[in-house]
């Protein structure tokens, strides 16, 4: 099992691969005979391979049609193995945005992404797809993990903030960004085209909208001063549909309630928020055996679950996520395909023995199109 993980890992790592024109070639007739067989447009499939075998004799690369890019979008969410919402796959919005090649002009589509999946808080699930990293085009490259998310501050007193972001944030600041050094401070975008030197863009305070962190039942918990945004939009990720990569394709779906509760605020080096809210139940906090951790983790969720309600936003929890995905495999064995997953990002982080995908074992074979990570290194001077 560890040895699959491992290959698992690395198969969604490294670098952004460069195929030969007859690779490029096999690679586009697989994902094109796929596309248009799933579309029921068989018929399409000929013609179209002539079309891209010409298009790569001439130019080393070729394009995809709006069509094959919405739908090699959606076949990306399918086989994402870490992903536990793939049952909505269906649904994803795509936003063509191909023809922009500046910072400035990425910034803005990134914006427009982030008020288009906020939805006023019945979050869409959306991906905006920039233009491929190929001979003809410049590389476009969105450096931040999320396009929302909190800066990290190395103090003397500690981290403030997130601590997953020191090192990014540390690289903002060497830019001539200046955050509030608060624990809750919204970070830039930072774009790359090219191999021209990353730039940064405030993110407008009206965009990043947040979730102020109450409970139902305690009044205390208000006093914590937790909060976070809204909507996940991940954009560190390289979307390979048919041999073409998007090295900019921010996606998002909406949050599974325990990535924010057990994890964001819970873990040790993140936001560490456990003890705190342990002592305020009254649990001796020095020892294990009271179970404090886990009186402290199911208050943590329950606030998060009872503030987005209350905040009109969609999450969902990991009890109707994980039946969700027990739909979606259903769905997969009536369509004739074998559902791919590895199966410790599926769990959830906790009580993962009451969902049905802890008696489950699935095969972690990564399969194309999909959404790989970039490197992760920022760009040196």
């Amino acid at each position: 099992m560890l040895d699959s993980l491992a290959q698992h890992e690395r198969a969604l790592s490294g670098p952004i691969p460069e195929y030969s024109e007859e690779e490029l070639r096999e690679r586009a007739r697989s994902f094109i005979s796929q596309c248009y067989e799933e579309l029921e447009r068989e018929w399409v499939i000929d013609f179209r391979l002539a079309e891209i075998d010409r298009e790569i004799s001439q130019k080393g690369t070729y394009t995809h049609t709006e069509e094959e890019l919405t739908h090699g979008a959606r076949i990306a969410w399918r086989n994402s193995n870490r992903c536990i919402g793939r049952l909505f796959w269906q649904s994803l919005e795509v936003i063509d945005e191909r023809d922009l090649n500046t910072p400035e002009e990425v910034h803005q589509a990134c914006c427009q992404h982030i008020e288009h999946a906020r939805n006023g808080g019945t979050i869409r699930p959306t991906i905006t797809i920039f233009q491929p990293d190929t001979p003809c085009t410049d590389r476009v490259r969105i450096w931040n993990y999320q396009l929302l998310r909190y800066a990290g501050y190395e103090t003397d007193d500690g981290i403030v903030g997130d601590p997953a972001e020191v090192e990014f944030t540390r690289y903002c600041q060497s830019k001539e960004w200046e955050g509030n050094g608060g624990p809750f401070d919204p970070l830039p975008h930072v774009i790359q085209v090219g191999n021209d030197e990353p730039e940064l863009f405030d993110v407008p305070p009206d965009l990043f909208e947040e979730v102020e962190i109450t409970h139902p039942d305690y009044d205390w918990f208000a006093d914590l001063g937790l909060r976070w945004y809204d909507v996940p939009i991940v954009s560190n990720m390289r979307l390979e549909i048919g041999g073409i990569s998007y090295t900019a394709a921010p996606f998002n779906g909406w949050y599974m309630s325990t990535e924010i509760g057990a994890r964001n605020f819970a873990d040790e080096d993140r936001y560490d928020m456990l003890a705190a809210i342990g002592d305020q139940l009254g649990y001796d906090t020095s020892e294990n055996r009271s179970l404090w951790k886990d009186e402290a983790l199911v208050e943590l969720n329950r606030a998060v679950i009872h503030s987005f309600d209350a905040a009109g936003v969609k999450t969902v929890d990991h009890h109707t996520a994980s039946e969700q995905f027990g739909q979606f495999e259903r769905n997969e064995e009536r369509a004739g395909r074998d559902v791919t997953g590895d199966r410790s990002w599926l769990l959830p982080p906790m009580s993962s023995a009451t969902t049905h995908v802890f008696d489950q074992t699935y095969e972690t074979t990564v399969n194309t199109p999909n959404f790989f990570y970039m490197p992760e290194e920022l760009t040196k001077e």
